[in-house]
C-alpha cells in the first residue's frame, strides 16, 4: 500500500511516496515560495500517485486542534505569505484522501519512535537545532500537543557573560533558538557554523547551551531518549561536549539507569535524514486506522 509524505519547510518542500514498512520509494524538493505557486507543484506531483492518504509534517506555528476551526491552518508564521493558511484543507479538497498533520519537529520524532533509534519507548524527545531550534515531544506514547504544540526553542536559558554575540530571536532576549541556531553562531562568530569545524571555543559555547537546554527538558519531561538532529548538529564533536555540560548541570541530581550511559541518553538521529519524511508516511497510516 502506498502512503505519500509531505516534509513541508520554511525553504523546500519535500514530497515523497512510501510503504508501511516506511520504505522510500521516490522523493522531490519543491521550493517553498509563495502558496499559489507551491502547492499547485505538490498536488501535481500526488495527483495520480494512488496513495490512500497523505501525511504533512509542517513548519509552524499550526493549528493541531481537530475542534477548532482553525485546524490544518499555518498560523503566525514568520513566513507572511503562507500566515493563515490552510495547507490541509487545500491538499485533502485537491486529492480527496485522508490527511495526517503535526508539526514538522513531531514528525521527525514519530520517524524516530516508528522505525529509528526511539523504537519501543514511550518518551523522548527530539531536537532539530539549524536554521531555527524546534522540538517534537512523546509522552505515554503520544506526540504531545496541548493548547498549541511545544516550542521547545523558545526556553529561556542564561546568556553567558563571555557570550559576545546577541539573541537573534525577534521575540525574545535570552532564549534557546535566539543563541544556539545556526544563524545565533554565524552573528557571533562573523561565519558560518560549517566554516567553524576547527574551532574549539565556538564549540563549547553551543554545547553549553545545549547541555543547559537538555537538562531542562530532562527535568520536565522526564524523556527515556533525547535525539538530536538539524545542520548544526552535523558538527559530530558537539555530542560528547553537550553530554559533558548536560552532566555538568545535571550534577547528579536524578539517577537514573538511562542517564548512567549519556551516549545512550543524547543521541544522534539515526535514519540519514529522512526521519521527517518517514514521520509523515506514519501520520498517513494513522490518518486511516
Amino acid at each position: 500500500m502506498l502512503y505519500g509524505a509531505l516534509e513541508a519547510g520554511g525553504t523546500k518542500m519535500v514530497c515523497a511516496i512510501g510503504d508501511e514498512n516506511g520504505k522510500i520509494f521516490e522523493q522531490v524538493s519543491i521550493p517553498t515560495t509563495m502558496p499559489d505557486e507551491t502547492m499547485p507543484r505538490i498536488i501535481e506531483y500526488f495527483k495520480d500517485k494512488d496513495i490512500k492518504a497523505i501525511g504533512i509534517a509542517c513548519f509552524g506555528p499550526i493549528d493541531l486542534n481537530k475542534e477548532s476551526d482553525t485546524y490544518g491552518y499555518i498560523t503566525s508564521t514568520p513566513k507572511t505569505a503562507w500566515k493563515n493558511f490552510n495547507i490541509v484543507g487545500c491538499i485533502k479538497d485537491a486529492l480527496g484522501i485522508p490527511v495526517g498533520f503535526d508539526t514538522d519537529v513531531n514528525g521527525s520524532l514519530l520517524g524516530e519512535i516508528t522505525w529509528g533509534c526511539a523504537k519501543g519507548l514511550t518518551d523522548a524527545i527530539y531536537l532539530t537545532i539549524g536554521t531555527g531550534v524546534g522540538g517534537g515531544v512523546m509522552s505515554n506514547g503520544r506526540l504531545l500537543h496541548g493548547m498549541l504544540h511545544p516550542e521547545l526553542g523558545h526556553i529561556m536559558i542564561s546568556k553567558r557573560t563571555e557570550d559576545k554575540g546577541k539573541c537573534v530571536c525577534p521575540f525574545h532576549q535570552n532564549c534557546f533558538e535566539g543563541l544556539a541556531s545556526g544563524p545565533s553562531i554565524e552573528v557571533r562568530w562573523g561565519q558560518k557554523a560549517v566554516e567553524l569545524a576547527d574551532k574549539e571555543e565556538v564549540w563549547k559555547l553551543e554545547a553549553d547551551y545545549i547541555g543547559e537546554a537538555l537538562v531542562n527538558f530532562c527535568m520536565t519531561l522526564s524523556p527515556q531518549k533525547i535525539i538530536l538532529g538539524g545542520g548544526v548538529m552535523h558538527q559530530e564533536q558537539l555530542f560528547v561536549l553537550i553530554r559533558e555540560y548536560f552532566k555538568k548541570y545535571m550534577n547528579g541530581y536524578i539517577q537514573t539507569k538511562n542517564l548512567k550511559n549519556l551516549d545512550e541518553y543524547i543521541v544522534p538521529a539515526s535514519l540519514n535524514d529522512d526521519q521527517g519524511i518517514m514521520g509523515a508516511i506514519k501520520l498517513a497510516m494513522d490518518s486511516v486506522q
